[in-house]
């Protein structure tokens, strides 16, 4: 599985779970596709910042493999 730590391991249109802002005290996942990819760094401890498709932004805590 790919590490959703590591921005190089992301590509725009790779289906992922993200952890909204408003969502972090539950955890609560949501799911979709890459759109932009918004942390610089190369890493980041509590996932890679990313927006989804429908404008959604949050950090991603799974990546989602598909065949």
């Amino acid at each position: 599985m790919s590490d959703g730590r590591r921005r190089e391991s992301l590509r725009a249109g790779m289906l992922v779970d993200i952890v909204l802002k408003r969502d972090q005290p539950t955890g609560k996942l949501t799911r979709g596709r890459i759109e932009r990819i918004l942390t610089r760094s190369g890493t980041h401890p509590h996932g890679i910042k990313v927006m989804l498709e429908d404008g959604q932004v949050g950090r991603i805590q799974n990546i989602i493999e598909e065949d």
